[in-house]
């Protein structure tokens, strides 16, 4: 099946910029419907129900991953339909075949009291200390997933309303709020900046050199940062802070939707695996203090 690749390249295009999925997605489904392709091509097997289940085998055979796995599925099976639609396919032979139940995971999260602790800490002393600090308050103070942070300039922040202008996945645009100490320290920062290059940049975090700081980066500087600062081993990331926002807004009784709002979620239902730790918090406060939970 499609052994030029011109099949796959359409199928990219037209996610890309037709349904404005983001980059990274992109190139996760790319990998996928390679693998599929390659698994067709290595075992001499047509586009057919059973070249699909076998597939699927062997999917869970390589990783033992059911969100890997079904991600694979949804990737392949839309490839397949699309090609359906163009006329290059008879039938999607992944038509009817249901995706793994995905265990639903509890995020992992900082305490307030852990995050609280972590930010009041951060040294301000130098330029790349001053910037570092300002962008972990940022990601706490926004719930901003890390590709949305670097992607930040300047024309979307509205220092005086407390607002930034944010477009997140699929190019959807949403305005979200930053409090007043996360503010200061941005105006700090960006007058840092103003002395420190010229012209300023369009990006507002920058690495040293004075160009756009990257995702990676930034997870590097965060793990090392916080492993100096808490004496501990602990992994921790970007998004770490994305589900803490969350959850700490949630915890306040901030509105479900309020909350689905901020982070930019189409659907309510991804923001709803945040309630599952309000009852994860109550179930161990019962089980401590309940007589007969002993």
């Amino acid at each position: 099946m499609d052994p030029s690749g011109k099949f796959l390249s359409d199928y990219l295009e037209y996610l890309r910029d037709i349904r404005n999925v983001s980059q990274h997605t992109v190139r996760a489904y790319g990998q996928d419907i390679r693998q599929f392709l390659s698994f067709l091509k290595e075992n001499r097997l047509e586009a057919d129900r059973q070249s699909a289940r076998d597939f699927i085998t062997w999917a869970f055979l390589q990783s033992g991953n059911k969100t890997t796995v079904a991600r694979k599925i949804y990737a392949v099976k839309s490839f397949c339909g699309f090609q359906v639609q163009r006329g290059r396919l008879e039938a999607n032979p992944f038509e009817g075949i249901q995706s793994p139940k995905i265990d639903r995971k509890i995020p992992q999260i900082l305490t307030e009291a852990e995050m609280l602790g972590f930010l009041d800490h951060l040294p301000e002393d130098t330029f790349i200390d001053l910037r570092n600090k300002t962008i972990f308050e940022f990601l706490y103070a926004t719930g901003l997933r890390v590709s949305e942070l670097t992607g930040l300039i300047h024309d979307n922040i509205h220092m005086h309303e407390g607002l930034i202008r944010v477009m997140g996945k699929g190019r959807k645009e949403r305005i979200v709020p930053f409090n007043s100490h996360a503010g200061r320290l941005l105006l700090r920062y960006v007058e840092a900046c103003q002395a420190r290059f010229s012209p300023l940049p369009d990006r507002v975090f920058l690495n040293a050199r004075g160009r756009g700081i990257s995702e990676r980066s930034i997870e590097r500087i965060l793990q090392v940062v916080f492993c100096r600062l808490t004496q501990s081993n602990r992994r921790v990331y970007p998004h770490l802070f994305r589900h803490s926002f969350a959850t700490h807004l949630l915890q306040r009784g901030a509105n479900l939707r309020v909350i689905q709002e901020l982070l930019g979620h189409t659907n309510l239902a991804t923001t709803q695996k945040y309630t599952s730790l309000d009852y994860n918090d109550l179930l161990k406060v019962y089980r401590r203090y309940h007589p007969r939970s002993k």
